[in-house]
């Protein structure tokens, strides 16, 4: 039943996008470019990080092969697609998880996520602190004022430094929340996140800023196999701001790829006309991140028959 409300999500997030066959002719005009198959490969590295990432967040509670955390992530994909800004993710991974250690391995999960949240934040901050006050693109930039204000800074600023402190200091957050008695229970499911040092947390941290490195790695090339031309270093950073407000704003399901286009062609735009080709790209990342992994996630959920 989850394989097939996940095929018909995908079905449906995909055959309702405007201008769907013109996107696809475009990017299957693009397979003949080498470099769109270094993106999709790319896509398995991401992937790859994040299941060294479970696997090392899964180590308090079991050892599992890397092959079982990779299949596990991408079960994961596959209920993302049907949640809240990719928020179920652990729905899926947890269903590849001992019974016994399915709640704690939730708690790891949103520790996980919180690392790579942290790095979306840092990086987003320090591309509005750039863009705005050391690139010359203040003429462009004042045309998006909702996204480049010093209230976007300082408020991705200070979400940095909470999620910091709640990441490496998450013995004190545990400690208040233990004086409360109605909290107990969800207390001892989570007191598994103590277990993790400074060092333990820093490798952690150390993946997800590798995987944010390869999201705009794959966007750098994407953009420049659909023509869309853009300076390297800025587009670094406009990257950075547009995954930082991916993040914000709320998506779910078929809600996140015009959202996706739309802010891409607003970001984007800033450098570039080739409009149909910020489409086109953005488009493309969401099938070889997104779509591509979750249709696998959903075969692997399929042929779980030991889920208890």
């Amino acid at each position: 039943m989850l394989f097939v409300l996940v095929a018909y999500s995908l079905y449906n997030q995909i055959s309702q996008q405007q201008d769907l066959l013109v996107r696809w002719q475009q990017i299957k005009s693009s397979w003949k470019d080498p470099l769109f198959w270094v993106v999709f490969l790319l896509m398995f590295l991401n992937w790859g990080l994040e299941s060294l990432k479970w696997k090392l967040l899964l180590k308090p509670l079991e050892n599992i092969r890397f092959a079982k955390a990779f299949k596990s992530v991408f079960a994961g994909c596959s209920i993302t697609m049907i949640t809240p800004n990719r928020t179920g993710e652990f729905g899926g991974r947890i269903l590849f998880v001992k019974a016994e250690n399915r709640m704690k391995a939730i708690s790891t999960n949103i520790l996980g996520s919180i690392s790579q949240m942290i790095i979306t934040s840092i990086v987003g901050c320090v591309g509005l602190i750039y863009l705005i006050y050391f690139s010359n693109l203040d003429s462009k930039l004042v045309l998006l004022p909702w996204i480049f204000n010093n209230v976007n800074i300082y408020l991705s600023l200070g979400v940095s430094i909470i999620l910091v402190l709640l990441y490496f200091k998450t013995n004190f957050f545990i400690s208040f929340i233990s004086k409360f008695k109605f909290l107990h229970k969800i207390v001892q499911h989570i007191k598994i996140v103590e277990q993790f040092n400074f060092y333990e947390l820093l490798i952690i941290s150390f993946c997800s800023f590798f995987r944010f490195l390869v999201f705009i790695l794959q966007y750098i090339i994407i953009m420049h196999v659909m023509h869309v031309e853009m300076e390297s270093s800025i587009a670094f950073w406009l990257i950075g701001v547009f995954y930082l407000m991916m993040a914000i704003i709320p998506t779910i399901g078929f809600t996140e790829l015009p959202i996706r286009s739309a802010l891409g062609i607003s970001i984007f735009g800033i450098l570039s006309t080739n409009i149909l080709g910020i489409q086109v790209a953005c488009f493309a990342i969401w099938i070889i991140n997104l779509v591509v992994p979750a249709t696998i996630g959903s075969v692997f959920l399929l042929m779980r028959k030991d889920v208890q």
